[in-house]
């Protein structure tokens, strides 16, 4: 049995109020603190109760999300729908547009003035996340569904061979269905193209080439032709490996893979392949948004998303100019601290070419970088206490992208761990062109997709026990990838980057950051070619020409995105000039990262008002 404190201190203090009515004044005024006291507790125990029903709705409205998306389902470690896809069709787009409505209403009958400072702050999010989905239906069909970078033609293998683990029998069934079943997801697929083809709103023609051949490349080897395993042969017969079943038992059940994939998996890529192919022959050479139905009003929105902030097209434009011509003045410094002799585009020549710099494109070469990233890490492990008071649990690893998907993917990713512990956070190396992947990048790359990078914001965030899982398991892009490019920064403040070619490494990722803002706007807004924003790069880095190549169709396939890292990074540092200034001997470095990180992802407006709040309390 539970008793309510609080009605207890109220009920004994009435009572003795009431008894000694004509005790002297010391009394009344003791009786009547004790009433102020219980009527605080009360208060107290009345937010408590309200804040833990808020946010119990705020979990149910997002597990309900979670019910519908069984491939959401799998990268939270539910096994609930393990055998199954996502639905693509407009039927439920217009379900979930239903959903969101539904939500919202459901929230607002939330009394926030009743509720934690934490869970204000959660409506608040919640509240905006859903507004701008209700918002953004109007947009839903203004991307491209496959391209070089995502899509469902590489998250059905990347999803298998990644998130779908198999511990038991019934999860190498599960996994065979889903071999089977991406037949009519590749089909929706097809149709959600020929909705967007019929709204004029095709890839340009350099996607398709990628597209197809990674399509191609997953029916390729074993059991489809003579050779090597095909992907997901190999795959599903190294997880099934560790069953403890008979050998007899695992035969069948590969059997029953290779019936799946030379059935319904093959005839479902053939079937996209064909379709992409006569697609190909109506796409065009036109790269910006701008070209989109509404494109500028949609450019202007994606930026407002992606940034949150109001800053437009031409102010982002011009703060990549600027920072750029920062950024080269510093490189200078070290091109003559090295005694380098010659002008900055003749460092950078030097920088792209000297072998000095290069790993061999063999298997020993790749090696040596994932050994030497991997004890970059480590060391970083260790000096955490520096920079940091909360740390995550989760583990880290480091491991180079597959083959299936190494040519068309970014030189490097993170990968969030499995919030049941049961996976690590992943950094991800692509190591397919290793001139790609300079040693002296290696260690800002490290520490940006690593540690003190998005392991330390998305394993933290995911751990988290004080924010509700939409918060946990959600972001927002300015801030997750603000932080990532601040994290390059951070460790050269303890003494990192020793090496005048690592810190002008450093400085290169930060100047690559800075030329994603010009060309972004620049290809979307001022409806520059592919080859004007090739030759920004080309001209102003010292990055590989092929690192530019891959940038430029990245921005043509992902309007705003890259806008996202440069400004994030600009906030976190002048939120944190702003603190030191104001707090001076009072500041403290790892309690200004406990603010940033241990509310979870927030935009950038909401990070300044939890910066000012530690400041006015720290004051």
């Amino acid at each position: 049995m539970t008793f309510n404190k609080s009605l207890i201190v109220i009920s004994m203090s009435a009572i003795f109020a009431v008894a000694c009515s004509n005790e002297p004044e010391s009394m009344t005024k003791t009786n009547n603190a004790q009433t102020i006291a219980a009527d605080s507790a009360t208060q107290l125990d009345s937010t408590a109760l309200a804040s833990q029903a808020a946010n119990e709705l705020f979990d149910a409205i997002f597990m309900e999300g979670v019910n519908r998306n069984p491939v959401m389902q799998t990268y939270l470690g539910i096994k609930t729908d393990y055998d199954k896809w996502q639905d693509l069709s407009e039927e439920n787009s217009t379900k979930e547009l239903a959903f969101a409505k539904e939500a919202l209403q459901r929230i607002q009958v939330i009394d926030i003035t009743k509720v934690d400072k934490q869970t204000k702050l959660s409506f608040k999010l919640l509240s905006q996340k859903l507004e701008q989905q209700i918002a953004d239906y109007q947009w839903r069909h203004h991307n491209y569904p496959v391209n070089q970078m995502f899509g469902v033609h590489s998250s059905i293998p990347a999803l298998l061979i990644n998130q779908h683990s198999i511990k038991e029998v019934k999860q190498a069934h599960d996994y065979i269905a889903r071999v089977k079943n991406s037949k009519l997801l590749l089909e929706q697929l097809i149709q959600q193209l020929k909705i967007r083809a019929d709204k004029g709103i095709i890839a340009p023609k350099f996607v398709f080439a990628h597209v197809i051949r990674d399509s191609k490349n997953l029916t390729v080897g074993v059991p489809f032709d003579e050779g090597t395993d095909s992907t997901l042969y190999a795959d599903f017969n190294k997880k099934i490996a560790t069953l403890d079943i008979s050998d007899v038992q695992k035969q069948a059940l590969t059997a029953e893979l290779t019936s799946a994939l030379t059935h319904e998996f093959k005839a479902g890529y053939q079937q996209l392949v064909s379709y992409l192919t006569e697609l190909e022959k109506k796409a065009d050479n036109t790269d910006g948004a701008w070209k989109l139905p509404q494109g500028d009003k949609f450019y202007n929105n994606a930026l407002n998303r992606t940034t949150t902030t109001d800053l437009t097209a031409d102010e982002i434009h011009q703060i990549g100019l600027d920072e750029v011509k920062r950024i080269h003045d510093e490189m200078r410094v070290i091109m003559n601290k090295v005694g380098f002799k010659g002008n900055l585009t003749d460092f950078f020549a030097f920088m792209r070419h000297d072998p000095q710099f290069y790993y061999a494109g063999d298997d020993a070469g790749r090696q040596r970088y994932l050994t030497e990233a991997t004890d970059l890490i480590n060391t970083m492990k260790g000096e955490l206490d520096q920079l940091f008071i909360t740390k995550p649990k989760a583990d880290l690893k480091v491991k180079k992208v597959e083959a299936f998907r190494e040519k068309s993917a970014g030189k490097a990713f993170y990968q969030q761990p499995a919030p049941d512990g049961s996976r690590p956070g992943i950094y991800y190396a692509n190591l397919y062109d290793m001139e790609a992947m300079p040693t002296y990048q290696m260690e800002a790359l490290a520490y940006h997709e690593g540690i003190p990078g998005h392991h330390m914001q998305i394993a933290l965030k995911q751990e988290l026990e004080s924010i509700p899982k939409f918060r946990k398991f959600g972001g927002y892009t300015a801030y997750s990838e603000g932080w990532g490019l601040y994290s390059e920064m951070i460790p050269k403040e303890i003494g990192f980057y020793q090496d005048p070619y690592s810190d002008f490494g450093r400085l290169a990722m930060e100047l690559w950051r800075a030329c994603r803002l010009v060309v972004d706007t620049g290809i979307h807004n001022k409806k520059w070619t592919r080859a004007q924003g090739l030759a920004y790069y080309v001209d102003n880095t010292p990055n590989a020409e092929s690192d530019a190549v891959k940038m430029v169709e990245r921005h043509v396939v992902m309007p705003s995105q890259a806008t996202a890292y440069k400004i994030g990074m600009l906030k976190i540092v002048q939120l944190r000039a702003k603190a030191k200034q104001q707090l001076g001997d009072k500041f403290d470095i790892r309690e200004f990262h406990d603010v940033v990180l241990t509310n979870g992802a927030v935009p950038l407006n909401v990070l300044e008002d939890m910066v000012n709040d530690y400041i006015a309390k720290n004051r």
